[in-house]
């Protein structure tokens, strides 16, 4: 496999890191034995029997969404070969029975088993009694992910994400939200698990299908993050991730730095492809003059030649003028 330059690194054993100075980072960070005393990292370093046990006895029996491999050497959750559906086939079970499935399998080669980001206050309303995280805003959600060995090709998230290893092991690869260009993202819409996927295989990268990705290769960065490691992975950044032992469990908190009246940016994306992504190409500069000045220039002064009172959607948005312009730009797109 090829070598990639490492992700920084804080080691937490003795020394409590400043987590709200590390949250406001636009650089990924690991955060060794962030979680040591979490009583779920102490079960796992028991055993995978002990720590299924310990979860088991927590959570609900409420069934979870459990994605099953279609073949036995499968570990990625992805597509099928031509693109019309998905290499896996969901499935539902309480999440007792899926740690139980996951303890008893002895195979060397087994399906995927994977449970993708399932709420914790939900299906584990106790855990977060004792399993807390200083710093993290109370808004954050907070999910679960479990399986055996799979792989989660590169993708990105809109929040900041605080991923904590709690049992197992898994390998972070991340690149830098310019990289896009070079990932050969696949559809936006028709995706495996919510959020659009690189389409290249990182591990066999197929260089002359997508030879720009020899550039992303250059900028990745790669950890390893073992039982009460974390790694704060700040919003956009793509990251691929690939769980290694026969039980890996994560827990992930996700907040986004802003209010949520702003509204969700992947919203925007879309209506501008749908109303700017086919104008000819004079049209689609002259638009991109006004994103640059209106939305991506941060210069605060830029609207200094009108009254706060007149700037409306150009000046600062508060709660109260966020709801007026949703409102008219639902009126405008319902006509």
């Amino acid at each position: 496999m090829k070598r990639f330059a490492p992700i920084q690194h804080l080691d937490c054993a003795e020394t409590a890191p400043d987590l709200s100075a590390i949250f406001e980072r636009s650089e990924p960070l690991v955060l060794k034995n962030l979680l040591k005393h979490w009583p779920v990292v102490q079960k796992a370093h028991e055993g995978d029997t002990e720590v299924a046990a310990y979860l088991s006895e927590l959570a609900t029996s409420e069934p979870v969404t459990v994605y099953q491999g279609n073949s036995p050497d499968q570990t990625k959750v992805f597509y099928n070969d031509d693109l019309t559906g998905f290499n896996f086939t969901p499935s539902s079970a309480p999440l007792a029975e899926v740690l139980d499935t996951l303890i008893k399998d002895n195979s060397e080669h087994s399906a995927m088993h994977y449970v993708g980001s399932t709420l914790i206050d939900r299906w584990l309303p106790r855990f977060c009694q004792h399993h807390t995280v200083p710093s993290v805003p109370d808004t954050a959600l907070r999910s679960i992910w479990l399986g055996n060995q799979t792989e989660i090709p590169a993708h990105f998230d809109f929040p900041d994400n605080l991923a904590c290893v709690v049992a197992g092991q898994r390998r972070f690869t991340l690149f830098p939200p310019e990289q896009v260009s070079n990932l050969y993202v696949g559809p936006l819409e028709h995706t495996p698990a919510g959020q659009p996927i690189s389409m290249v295989d990182l591990n066999q990268p197929d260089l002359e299908r997508f030879p720009l990705f020899r550039e992303a290769l250059v900028h990745a960065r790669q950890a390893e993050l073992n039982p009460g490691d974390a790694i704060f992975i700040p919003s956009m950044w793509w990251h691929h991730v690939a769980s290694l032992r026969k039980l890996n469990i994560l827990v992930n908190y996700w907040w986004r730095n802003t209010p949520h009246f702003l509204g969700n940016p992947t919203n925007a994306l879309m209506h501008a492809l749908l109303s700017i992504g086919q104008l000819p190409a004079h049209q689609k500069q002259a638009w991109q003059s006004l994103f640059d000045h209106w939305v991506f220039n941060s210069d605060e002064g830029r609207m200094n030649h009108l009254p706060e009172d007149k700037t409306g959607a150009l000046g600062n948005i508060d709660e109260v003028r966020a709801r007026r312009l949703r409102a008219d730009l639902i009126n405008k797109l319902n006509r």
